[in-house]
């Protein structure tokens, strides 16, 4: 979604991202860099209409005549619409030369995540006054090998329903109030038909391919 806003509040956030840290290889950083304000300067300044009509005035066909004007300008990507499931994939290749390699770095990532900081300040399916957007882990798929073969296992958690998402997802009703704890429940590891029970931190040292989070609502 394309925003014109008021120069002086279209790049507010939802949360203040001054008192963010996040650590360098952590999914918080990946989302900080991914939604950080860059500045289009030089060969990536912007095509000004408004700018274009002001120096060469209102034209009917302006493009034809090859007259644009282009302008210094920033650039933000934030979230206007928080999502009932949030799914995160990550890239776990680079290229070396004319080959694919595989990225084997653990990615740290929280059991409840705070998707406010990077949020319009506009943003919508938020409870008015509320400076939090939480999300509760629920899934995480590994794969272990190469580029070339390997395996996909996943973690999984068994939890109760949770009847507040489903009338979001169904209703796009929400309450006022937050959560702020994970959901509650036993995590497995799953690989082909071997199931097996393990512990938060057993998953929270996996090396993630594919996070699957839920809103806490």
């Amino acid at each position: 979604e394309v925003s014109t806003e008021d120069p002086e509040t279209a790049f507010c956030t939802l949360a203040n991202r001054e008192d963010l840290n996040p650590e360098e290889g952590s999914i918080y950083h990946c989302l900080y860099q991914f939604t950080r304000n860059e500045k289009l300067t030089e060969t990536n300044k912007l095509l000004c209409d408004v700018c274009t009509q002001r120096h060469y005035g209102p034209k009917k066909n302006l493009k034809s005549d090859n007259k644009y004007v282009y302008t210094n300008a920033k650039k933000q990507m934030l979230i206007s619409l928080p999502p009932p499931i949030l799914t995160f994939h990550l890239k776990r290749f680079q290229q070396a030369g004319f080959n694919l390699r595989k990225v084997n770095r653990h990615i740290k990532f929280p059991e409840v995540l705070d998707l406010a900081p990077f949020c319009t300040a506009k943003c919508k399916n938020v409870g008015e006054g509320n400076t939090k957007v939480l999300y509760s882990l629920y899934g995480v798929v590994e794969h272990s090998g190469t580029m070339r073969s390997g395996h996909y296992t996943a973690y999984a958690k068994m939890r109760s329903m949770n009847s507040h998402l489903s009338d979001f997802v169904l209703r796009g009703q929400y309450p006022q109030a937050l959560e702020t704890e994970p959901v509650k429940g036993q995590w497995f590891h799953i690989s082909d038909t071997h199931v097996q029970a393990v512990s938060a931190a057993k998953v929270l040292s996996s090396q993630a391919y594919l996070l699957f989070y839920e809103r806490l609502l």
